[in-house]
């Protein structure tokens, strides 16, 4: 019988903190941002102690005004995504720019790393604060994910985090989910996982915008604020408000989720009228810098803009009152200036994702006015480099869990002849093979089933050919078809219309997809032409499709398989939420498992689909 969950409240329950050194304070109301407007600096400038935009400073007080100003350290990342072990592939890499303009990749990532990172950064800074943007569990390897992400919140306990906006990913399980992770208790159906109970997090979760659909109050707390010897920062956080577009219907029932910026100033002027007036945004929704380097300058001259996409309109109109944003979801990064308002710049961070980078930020504070000077901020990102010694506490912390994983992580489920990748912007083999997958279980399921459709954010990881344990090249295991396809998802069957059919293609590349195309994979026996010189929904050529070599009929009706996040019409895709003669069946998982093991052995393994089904002209 599993235990009662102690609590489905959404409600953050203080608890005394392991650290010694700075004093957390759990603010019953909202807290606010300062304004603070930063330089950007490369790393090798921050490193050297120089400060863009203002007067060099160490840490502590400033010379000429002893007592006056202190500088906050200000620790972040985003988009852990449950990865406590060293991502592998391009995953677990991040790319550096040289003076002379080189660029190298660098290994990146891991917990007990990531530990030992801020564990030494926080070395003689007695005002220090660790903060997050969102996505800290969803979407997670098998080490985590198997066990509904509990591991990773005991992980963030034990790096010290202090405080965390929701991103999109908390809701995949949905609002009682995340009061389970922020309150504690067993999981109300598989139980409790060892002899203890699990306790939830440390620290608080933040969703000012994520409210209530019958009381439309927030879920969580809107603002948290932090308070060391009279120094107070203030934090607001919020998560896009297009996640129930990217989210499962059932995962955001009974949510409504409010604009970002309305929100933070909202939330900002009540952090101003309780005295805290250095106040941080932790934005779980992101950008796009214009390299790829995490050291990259972007308020280097000639870079243009530096970051792009939602966040820098989201920056560009959050209240002056705010003094930083820390941000997500794009797992890019960038440490950037933007101008608030009023004119004045402020800085904009973001870490990539999956533990490979932290932010330092340096907050100067001002106690004459309780605000953050900021012509004195810097900022920077730092590789979580493989190169220093591990936490050991964190190595027993993913031994104990992978010992409890482990039956079930290590078997077999199929066999493949070399990597099949899920890199690329259109039709990917790794696509073409899940979209098979799931064509072949829907047949099981009706055996009319005409055709898959698969949205590539849901593919998470590549399968890799070389061994990533004892199991030996080629065998892909239960954990890495979890880590590919983490969140559960059922294959559904429904009816459409060829009209419907054709729309759905053509909602790739228009609509709420047009600025950013999100291209189906599709099942074997689809095929059409992509024409990317046209714009809108003409990139999607109408004559040439064809189902096994027909042509698409408007008026005919076919049965297709999707995942139910794409049968409630989510990615942008509306139409696929008005199909009929709705069919569930088992998850997305099993369907894999299920072709990998019917279609390959140890003698015959699966080769990497060609990845020709559509034509793209560029």
């Amino acid at each position: 019988m599993p235990a009662t969950p102690r609590s489905t409240s959404l409600t953050y329950r203080p608890r005394r903190r392991r650290r010694t050194n700075r004093l957390l304070v759990s603010a019953a109301g909202v807290l606010t941002i300062g304004a603070l407007a930063a330089a950007t600096l490369p790393a090798e400038a921050a490193s050297a102690g120089g400060v863009k935009g203002g007067a060099s400073h160490g840490h502590g007080h400033h010379k000429g005004y002893p007592g006056r100003y202190q500088d906050v350290q200000l620790l972040s990342f985003n988009d852990l995504h449950g990865n406590l072990e060293p991502p592998t592939g391009s995953s677990g890499r991040v790319t550096e720019l040289h003076p002379d303009g080189t660029t190298k990749t660098v290994d990146a990532g891991g917990a007990e790393y990531l530990a030992t990172h801020l564990r030494e950064a926080r070395k003689g800074n007695r005002y220090s604060v660790t903060a997050a943007a969102g996505d800290m569990v969803g979407a997670s390897p098998l080490l985590s994910g198997l066990f509904h992400d509990e591991p990773t919140i005991e992980a963030l306990n034990k790096l010290d985090l202090d405080v965390s906006s929701v991103g999109n990913h908390e809701f995949d399980e949905g609002a009682k989910e995340l009061g389970r992770l922020q309150n504690g208790g067993c999981h109300p159906v598989e139980g409790c996982y060892t002899d203890k109970k699990f306790k939830g997090a440390d620290f608080p979760y933040l969703a000012a915008n994520v409210l209530d659909e019958k009381t439309g109050k927030p879920v969580l707390k809107p603002y948290w604020v932090w308070k060391q010897k009279g120094v107070k920062v203030g934090f607001i956080g919020v998560t896009l408000e297009a996640t129930p577009d990217i989210v499962s219907a059932e995962g955001v029932k009974g949510l409504s989720f409010k604009d970002e910026v309305e929100t933070i100033d909202k939330y900002a002027k009540e952090l101003q009228r309780q005295g805290v007036k250095s106040i941080v945004a932790l934005v779980h929704e992101g950008g796009f810098p214009a390299s790829s380097s995490y050291n990259y300058d972007c308020d280097s001259p000639g870079a243009g803009d530096g970051v792009s996409g939602p966040i820098a309109d989201i920056a560009k109109k959050v209240s002056p009152q705010v003094d930083a944003l820390v941000t997500g979801h794009t797992h890019a990064a960038y440490v950037c200036t933007i101008p608030d308002p009023a004119g004045k710049p402020r800085m904009v961070t973001s870490a990539a994702s999956f533990g490979r980078l932290y932010t330092d930020t340096t907050l100067t504070y001002d106690r004459a006015t309780g605000d953050i000077a900021r012509t004195a901020v810097k900022s920077a990102n730092h590789v979580v480099t493989r190169d220093v010694p591990k936490a050991p506490d964190m190595t027993r912390l993913i031994g104990r869990w992978n010992t409890l994983a482990a039956p079930i992580g290590n078997r077999p489920i199929g066999y493949i002849s070399g990597d099949i990748t899920k890199d690329g912007t259109t039709e990917t083999p790794l696509g073409d093979l899940i979209a098979d997958a799931q064509l072949a279980y829907g047949r099981t399921l009706d055996p009319e089933t005409d055709l898959a459709l698969m949205n590539p954010g849901g593919i998470r990881a590549p399968l890799t050919y070389a061994a990533s344990a004892a199991e030996g090249d080629g065998v892909v295991t239960y954990a890495e078809g979890f880590t590919v396809q983490p969140f559960a998802n059922t294959v559904n069957l429904q009816d459409f219309t060829g009209a419907q059919l054709i729309q759905v293609l053509k909602e790739q590349v228009s609509g709420a997809n047009e600025a950013a195309p999100k291209i189906l994979q599709i099942s074997a026996g689809l095929t059409y032409t992509l024409d990317l010189t046209r714009t809108g929904a003409d990139r999607v050529v109408t004559d040439s499709l064809r189902l096994n070599g027909s042509a698409i009929d408007p008026a005919a009706t076919y049965r297709v398989a999707t995942n139910n996040f794409l049968a409630g019409g989510g990615d942008g895709f509306p139409t696929l939420g008005e199909g009929t003669a709705d069919l569930v069946g088992e998850d997305d998982l099993t369907a894999l498992e299920q072709y990998l093991t019917a279609n390959s052995s140890p003698t015959n393994p699966i080769a990497p689909p060609a990845a020709d089904r559509i034509t793209v002209v560029r």
